[in-house]
């Protein structure tokens, strides 16, 4: 619910503070700015300029949602989830503090809700462009505020209110992950890595992983972020059917790029079942001084 993280929360215009209204059914800042709350429990917070993108359809959010309960990915949440941990307890985050966690690109809200789960009065924000996503993000658990923002724009957060970001294969920006964490806050990165699909990437018509993907990620937050230590890979073997395979691919960018009847057909020419390897990096960030 978004009266849990509303002191985390800014406006995206002028990062004044925000607060609910009339029922909860608005949010207004400081500044006199009002953003009305959709029935089901998100908020749009977009500066001037509005959303470029409306990022992932409804047809995305549905394979996203089917592939991940059915735990395919089950091991890259549970290393996102530790690493977080990992973050609290290195920040010594006080007991009688609710840690604040942001997830950009959180879609369903899969992984943010099983950070929620682990960290005792924990509370997250979930960002995504995709409106589609924000319905299910904000009833994926109880202590989860649903915002749609664009995360190449200023986000919709306070300065110094976050002891986490968790970015899983989404968009990151270092300089407002710098200015939303708080001193000893850390960004969580999961990326893919080469390899990751590759038993369908031939048979499917679907690029594979740039090389050196992290590394050019760890250059392009120079100024604003740095490692904390060297990434550790997370890469484990699926077991998919024909059905998971098409979920899987239905919620990647792949699916923008492979008309549904191709996909269709390259699919049925699959094995009924089969190995799939998942490879992926993990990356903690933290500010630089």
């Amino acid at each position: 619910m978004l009266s849990h993280v509303i002191d985390v929360l800014a406006d995206p215009i002028d990062g004044s503070a925000l607060e609910l209204v009339d029922d909860a059914s608005r949010v207004v800042s400081a500044s006199g700015h009002s953003y009305d709350v959709a029935r089901q429990g998100y908020v749009t917070l977009a500066g001037g300029s509005g959303l470029r993108y409306s990022g992932d359809s409804t047809e995305m959010i549905k394979a996203r949602e089917t592939f991940l309960s059915n735990g395919h990915f089950a091991p890259f949440v549970e290393a996102v989830t530790e690493s977080v941990q990992h973050v609290i307890d290195d920040a010594e985050v006080p007991d009688d503090v609710d840690p604040a966690v942001c997830e950009v690109g959180a879609g369903t809200g899969y992984y943010l809700s099983h950070i929620l789960d682990s960290i005792h009065g924990a509370r997250g924000v979930g960002l995504d462009v995709s409106v589609p996503a924000a319905k299910l993000l904000a009833k994926c658990h109880p202590r989860v505020g649903a915002v749609v923002a664009d995360a190449w724009n200023r986000l919709p957060i306070a300065d110094a209110s976050l002891d986490a970001i968790a970015v899983v294969f989404a968009p990151r920006n270092a300089a407002e992950f710098a200015r939303v964490l708080k001193p000893r806050g850390e960004v969580v990165v999961l990326t893919a890595d080469a390899g990751h699909l590759a038993e369908l990437r031939e048979p499917l018509g679907i690029i594979d992983v740039e090389r050196g993907k992290v590394d050019r990620m760890i250059q392009q937050a120079s100024g604003h972020l740095e490692p904390v230590g060297p990434s550790q890979p997370v890469a484990f073997q699926m077991r998919l059917n024909q059905e998971s395979i098409a979920t899987q691919i239905g919620m990647s960018p792949s699916a923008r790029h492979i008309h549904p009847d191709v996909l269709a057909e390259r699919i049925a020419g699959l094995p009924e079942s089969m190995e799939v390897s998942a490879r992926a990096m993990i990356t903690r960030l933290c500010k630089i001084d």
